[in-house]
């Protein structure tokens, strides 16, 4: 599963899929790693992930009609989410709470 990012600090609300992009890249990471990279707008009312599919750059939007994003302390520069965390960040709720399960390697099968 390909992993799943926030990149912190706003950038403005009117930048296409190709220059959050650039800020991705800008940030050190690769934008065409099949990675999500997620943004929040100032108000934190809107999110947008941006992702390399393989045959392009792919944009989804949500904005929330009541409250905001939970989104962490403005000193961090990027977070690494699971799928769970970031299914409760797209609806609304807060991401922090959810721990996901701490599952042991299999020594065997059968």
């Amino acid at each position: 599963m390909k992993p799943f990012f926030l990149l912190c600090g706003a950038p403005h609300n009117r930048k296409g899929a190709a220059s959050l992009m650039a800020l991705v890249r800008d940030g050190g990471l690769d934008p065409f790693s099949g990675a999500l990279f997620v943004f929040r707008s100032k108000r934190a009312d809107r999110i947008r992930i941006v992702w390399w599919d393989g045959t392009g750059i792919c944009l989804y939007a949500k904005i929330l009609e009541e409250n905001g994003f939970c989104w962490p302390a403005q000193s961090a520069t990027r977070i690494r989410l699971d799928h769970a965390q970031l299914m409760a960040l797209l609806a609304g709720m807060d991401w922090k709470r959810i721990r996901p399960a701490q599952v042991r390697r299999p020594l065997s099968t059968g």
